[in-house]
């Protein structure tokens, strides 16, 4: 009775360890805002009118400490998406939950019908980008900005023997390592036909 008593425990523990295998990482949790969209506040002020946002979109590298040095090279946002969205309540609430709860394991999400209501456009070459027909009020943008920085090492290729002793060989091997920024920034129109101009970084 001990020896099968054993033997199903260890079948007991094998098997709860190839379930903990097949559930990998914890997946990351999604929170939306506890806060009602009022669709007709976002249509409104996403309605036509004669104002313009031009902008730029770029972001630096960081450095050791995770800083963006002021005098580092621009990495400009070319053929990038930016969107744009309007400032209601709901998007207040929004990331102010964002900016209380989003973690590595969390991400605040605005709800499917609230993140219809937004403008697109794409920038150039140059990171330029604009909207036009935009009514007075106040509007977030958003974008990711994909780069990578080139690096190498010294791959171990072989030895060889002289009388000297043995010999190492190394060739340089080079590689990419992808990267990606959100910036965001606010902007406000105050007045009908007002052009305004930001740097989205």
């Amino acid at each position: 009775m001990r020896i099968a008593s054993s033997v199903l425990t260890m079948a007991f523990v094998c098997l709860a360890g190839i379930v903990l295998a097949q559930r990998g990482p914890k997946p990351p949790k999604i929170i939306y805002p506890e806060f009602a969209f009022d669709s007709l506040t976002a249509r409104e002020q996403l309605k036509r009118g004669k104002g313009t946002i031009k902008g730029i979109a770029f972001t630096k590298p960081k450095n050791n400490f995770g800083v963006k040095p002021l005098l580092a090279e621009r990495i400009y946002a070319t053929n990038t998406k930016i969107v744009l969205f309007p400032v209601t309540p709901y998007f207040d609430a929004w990331l102010a939950l964002r900016r209380k709860k989003e973690g590595k394991h969390t991400y605040v999400y605005m709800s499917d019908e609230a993140f219809r209501f937004r403008l697109e456009t794409t920038t150039d070459s140059y990171g330029n980008f604009t909207f036009t027909e935009m009514k007075p009020g106040r509007y977030f943008l958003q974008a990711i900005i994909g780069w990578s920085t080139s690096h190498s090492r010294n791959v171990y290729t072989g030895s060889g023997y002289s009388g000297y002793g043995r010999t190492d060989y190394y060739t340089p091997e080079y590689y990419s390592v992808g990267h990606s920024d959100r910036v965001e920034e606010f902007v406000e129109i105050k007045e009908s036909g007002e052009v305004v101009s930001i740097k989205l970084h």
